[in-house]
């Protein structure tokens, strides 16, 4: 690293931990930049760039210059789907203020991002971006979750919500899941691979207990539902939702399960 050398791109989203797709583990190059005017980097095991920095646009991590996450976002948008991109920006936005999940500030807020990438409409990949962003939402905590929230905006099911609040009679928040319909009191839970610690399994079954106490009905949706299609998914939040009044006007919630189930039989 020469000083006007940065890191940038897939080796700059690492850096910030940002949750990149399981294609780029094994990547080998690093990415780094030298501002417009400079010669690229040039040398073995090196990608090397040269970037037109906004005076933002640079961080310090660990005593090594590294573009910023917005700026990094902007520079690896190319290489993404939009679903990946959902993906990373709901992490970056993410944020809890919930006196019910451990407290949480955002590495971008959304207002800010939405006009960082404003200012970059003319870079590769902003149409991809911009239709990413209008996917986004605060409030998920893994890929998992977003994707499971994108798996029901595809569907006809009505809408949940991140960061949402069950109150109890006295109107204090007792539970906040990973997403909530209001309106039909149903909720979905990720049981990702730390939730079978016997700590969390704990909190979890007093978790359930609090939510079912509340009148609401709960889903759990894990790896292997997400695994077997969006048919899993879909069904078992629409038989909870029914429980909760919701018309089903498609009978989502009487499409069979049978065989896709870790189960013999299907239930009704």
């Amino acid at each position: 690293m020469t000083t006007s050398s940065f890191i940038s791109h897939v080796t700059a989203a690492k850096i910030h931990g940002l949750f990149l797709p399981p294609r780029f583990d094994d990547a080998q190059c690093l990415d780094i930049a030298r501002p417009r005017g400079d010669s690229a980097p040039r040398r073995r095991h090196v990608t090397g760039r040269r970037l037109v920095l906004g005076p933002s646009d640079l961080v310090i991590v660990g005593g090594v210059p590294v573009t910023s996450v917005a700026r990094t976002l902007v520079d690896i948008a190319p290489l993404l789907t939009i679903e990946e991109l959902v993906v990373i920006a709901d992490q970056i936005v993410c944020e809890h203020h919930s006196k019910c999940v451990p407290q949480k500030v955002a590495m971008v807020e959304l207002g800010a991002l939405n006009a960082y990438i404003a200012q970059h409409s003319g870079a590769r990949g902003m149409r991809r971006l911009r239709d990413a962003m209008d996917l986004v939402r605060v409030g998920a905590d893994s890929p998992p979750e977003t994707r499971l929230r994108l798996i029901i905006e595809r569907s006809p099911l009505p809408k949940f919500e991140p960061n949402v609040e069950i109150l109890n009679p006295e109107g204090t928040a007792v539970v906040a899941p990973d997403l909530a319909c209001e309106e039909y009191k149903t909720c979905a839970e990720y049981d990702g691979r730390h939730h079978f610690t016997p700590a969390q399994q704990t909190k979890d079954h007093d978790r359930d207990f609090v939510t079912a106490s509340q009148g609401w009905h709960q889903v759990l949706i894990n790896k292997d539902d997400m695994n077997a299609g969006e048919l899993v998914v879909v069904t078992k939040l629409a038989r909870m939702l029914v429980r909760g009044g919701w018309p089903d006007p498609q009978n989502l919630a009487g499409q069979s399960l049978l065989g896709a189930l870790n189960s013999r039989r299907d239930f009704g």
